[in-house]
């Protein structure tokens, strides 16, 4: 993908996550998720927390090992929303600066080009905006383009990820299943 195409779909995504993140009510925060380990706060303290490492790895070139700890824990506080849409600009910002996608990122699993760390990223984001819908009762349509985006992301490791012990193992999708159901069934998700 072209640098603004992966800027484009990361904005949206964050966009759709950030939407989600709005309708929240006051007495869902506690409530579960598809992510079997997550309440909903959890979850988008999950992603408030990624948003919130890259300014620090992809325009400062921190190491993992320099970043180690900082954003462990609560990182929504009393503001939920608000952190969430702190943390979201930040990213986006530092995402878009002059050149960072063609930067190299320090990750857990090693070097990564920055603008593959934005993809990954991206999906993220859509599945945990899917997450996120079914947890709290919105509507669980993503935009085509972001569900297409998130699976050629993910199509290609997936297996590995289950291995990983923090998804669950894949489920067999129904022989007539559109992208979006392909995409979370790979990730352990029942739609």
């Amino acid at each position: 993908m072209a640098d603004n195409d992966i800027l484009r779909t990361h904005t949206e995504a964050l966009t759709l996550f950030g939407a989600r993140v709005h309708a929240v009510r006051d007495d869902q925060w506690e409530a579960p998720t598809p992510c079997t380990q997550w309440s909903v706060f959890d979850l988008v303290n999950h992603l408030t927390a990624e948003q919130l490492w890259v300014p620090r790895l992809v325009r400062d070139g921190a190491t993992i090992a320099e970043v180690d700890g900082d954003f462990d824990g609560d990182q929504l506080g009393e503001d939920p929303v608000g952190a969430w849409d702190g943390a979201a600009a930040a990213a986006r910002s530092a995402f878009a600066a002059p050149g960072v996608l063609h930067r190299s990122v320090h990750l857990s699993y090693g070097t990564t080009p920055a603008d593959a760390y934005c993809t990954q990223l991206t999906a993220d984001a859509v599945v945990h905006a899917w997450d996120l819908s079914r947890a709290i009762g919105a509507d669980e349509r993503v935009p085509a383009h972001l569900v297409a985006a998130a699976l050629r992301e993910v199509e290609p490791y997936a297996e590995a990820l289950a291995g990983t012990g923090l998804f669950a193992a894949p489920v067999e999708p129904p022989a007539d299943a559109d992208d979006l159901t392909r995409l979370l069934c790979l990730l352990g998700r029942r739609p």
